[in-house]
């Protein structure tokens, strides 16, 4: 049974920093994309970055240069990296899995994570 699990969110203050951790268990082969999304309250899904089997990386305008995005493939686990973060951060931030590609459609990916809060305060 596919199972993704995260850690690593909390509250900070703009400006500072968090590291997201996704880990992937469960699978027979080693998923294509790794990804994560953000929720804020009232708003829909949206794509943050993700991160191909080969390494190849891709972010969101909103968090480009801000975040970074990498992977353990030893581990089965994904980081996602957040610096100078600001109020509009602020979300449920979740991972999510893809066999054969990557996309930056919510409804493209089968398997998620429960999600982790990150607070940003002003």
């Amino acid at each position: 049974q596919v199972q993704l699990v995260e850690f690593g969110g909390g509250s900070v203050q703009a400006g500072g920093s968090l590291r997201l951790s996704c880990a992937a268990s469960g699978y027979t082969t080693r998923p294509y994309c790794m990804a994560w999304f953000r929720q804020a309250a009232g708003k829909q899904r949206e794509w943050v970055s993700y991160i191909t089997t080969y390494g190849t990386t891709n972010y969101a305008v909103s968090v480009k240069g801000r975040f970074t995005i990498s992977k353990d493939n030893s581990k089965g686990t994904v980081y996602l990296q957040m610096n100078s973060l600001k109020p509009e951060d602020t979300g449920m931030y979740y991972c999510a899995t893809h066999t054969t590609r990557c996309s930056t459609f919510p409804p493209d990916y089968t398997y998620w994570g429960q999600g982790s809060r990150v607070n940003v305060s002003a």
